[in-house]
């Protein structure tokens, strides 16, 4: 159903199942990791309504998981890249993983896939969207034709359309790791 693939290494397409919705995969070496990607084979859709949520763990300290929300692939973004390199000295997040016994080494980091209602995965990052809407919506209030301008040159002026691009490259980051921004 899912497939992973680390720069440099054979694609996997073999998930370990460790529940009826939930999937991992190991990734030897994670200290090299900067990114992964995460794709549907296209062998077997999400049933409707459903998709999955992208988790990245790597042991801690004491050995123990820490997994870390990365984003989603659904059967309308069937495949993303994440940057996972920044995410390694970060603090973990609610997962679903935390009850099951997964086997793991201490060198061994791994993808979780947890598969979803779209409507609960859309509620795992609403903060970030509504600070992005909210500085959008401020920042455009301000927005004046260059007619109405009035010359002041100890100010500074940030084109519309400037502000605009940042949102749209905002929301595009957002959909692909809704953690980005910790980084």
């Amino acid at each position: 159903m899912f497939g992973c693939l680390v720069a440099g290494r054979l694609v996997q397409t073999a998930a370990q199942q460790v529940a009826e919705d939930k999937f991992v995969f190991d990734l030897p070496d994670y200290e090299s990791i900067n990114h992964v990607v995460v794709f549907m084979l296209g062998t077997i859709p999400f049933p409707e309504g459903m998709g999955g949520s992208v988790y990245f763990s790597y042991p801690d300290s004491n050995g123990m998981p820490v997994w870390q929300l990365l984003g989603f692939v659904t059967n309308g973004k069937p495949s993303a890249i994440f940057k996972i390199s920044g995410l390694k000295s970060g603090e973990g997040s609610q997962h679903p993983f935390g009850a099951m016994n997964i086997v793991r080494t201490p060198s061994v980091a791994q993808i979780g896939i947890s598969v979803e209602l779209l409507d609960s995965m859309a509620q795992q990052t609403p903060f970030t969207q509504k600070m992005l809407d909210n500085f959008y919506n401020f920042a455009s209030s301000f927005a004046v034709s260059q007619a109405q301008m009035t010359p002041s040159p100890s100010e500074m002026f940030i084109p519309a359309n400037v502000v605009l691009k940042w949102y749209e490259n905002f929301q595009r980051r957002l959909a692909q790791n809704p953690l980005f921004w910790k980084t």
